[in-house]
């Protein structure tokens, strides 16, 4: 199974942001990172995970994890309705970054996810280091 942790840094928000993810498969530890300007931390921990996702092989089984309950929450709880309802919130807003959502929701049917949600800055080795590339990214 191929684990991923995935994170985003926004300096200010919207600001200068960052993202980055690891990818563990069979070992093998492939970093990957980038950043855009004027964007939000929202953006940017969504951005990671797409980007994760399309650089490894469709079909494969895969933990995503992620310190974002908005990441985890959306694709796991709140898309189904969102889409249900026109993608409008339970407020009947237009959902917030809709075309992240529409293209993480399109990848992961080409795979096999289990999301796990891990708590930020604590004793979780990969998501302190993937913390720290995403900063990294944000600044440059």
């Amino acid at each position: 199974m191929i684990k991923i942790y995935t994170d985003g840094s926004c300096l200010g928000n919207p600001g200068n942001g960052g993202w980055a993810a690891i990818i563990i498969d069979d070992e093998k530890k492939i970093q990957i990172r980038g950043s855009k300007k004027n964007t939000t931390n929202n953006q940017m921990e969504l951005l990671a995970t797409i980007k994760a996702l399309k650089k490894i092989p469709k079909g494969s089984s895969v933990q995503i994890f992620t310190d974002s309950k908005y990441v985890k929450s959306g694709i796991t709880e709140w898309i189904h309705n969102w889409k249900k309802n026109g993608w409008k919130t339970a407020n009947k807003q237009p959902v917030k970054n809709k075309e992240f959502w529409t293209e993480l929701d399109n990848l992961t049917n080409d795979y096999e996810i289990k999301w796990k949600w891990v708590k930020g800055h604590s004793n979780d080795i990969l998501n302190n280091e993937v913390d720290l590339i995403a900063r990294e990214a944000a600044c440059s």
